[in-house]
């Protein structure tokens, strides 16, 4: 398991094991709160169209060394305790977990807008690559490569 950031297969990492890891922080005796976003498959594409499956690929180097930056960044702002981003790599259907970041602080009024910010640097600063399968309005399924810049 890596420290506090990155990707791994799906399969090898979960909930579960990001709460521990939360906890087994040295500095954990700071913290007054967590709070978490996890990331799922959604099941209808920005047009509408049913997706059928999600498929999550990395330049993984790449992308560890990026998680890891965000989190040493956000870790330095005023009352966090930790701060850690794992993303899931393979395929996933409709429903399932593809992303954890959480955020530990002293307080409730730390955390959430440094989990936002954690959101919002992975989004656009990793190298992730997804892959949607969906079925078109004409019964047609058909693959494309997305990208989050491509959706705002």
């Amino acid at each position: 398991m890596s420290s506090y950031a990155g990707v791994h297969q799906k399969g090898s990492f979960n909930l579960q094991i990001l709460f521990e890891s939360i906890r087994q922080s040295s500095d954990f005796k700071k913290a007054g709160a967590i709070t978490f976003f996890v990331g799922v498959v959604r099941g209808e594409d920005e047009k509408g169209e049913t997706v059928e499956k999600l498929t999550l690929e990395a330049y993984e180097e790449k992308a560890n060394e990026t998680l890891k930056e965000i989190c040493d960044d956000l870790k330095k702002k005023e009352g966090i305790v930790d701060v850690q981003i794992h993303h899931l790599l393979g395929e996933f259907k409709v429903g399932e977990d593809l992303v954890y970041v959480s955020v530990a602080g002293g307080h409730r009024q730390q955390i959430f807008p440094v989990l936002q910010e954690a959101v919002e640097r992975y989004k656009h600063e990793s190298p992730l690559f997804k892959k949607e399968t969906v079925m078109d309005a004409d019964g047609k399924q058909r693959e494309d490569w997305v990208s989050e810049r491509d959706l705002h």
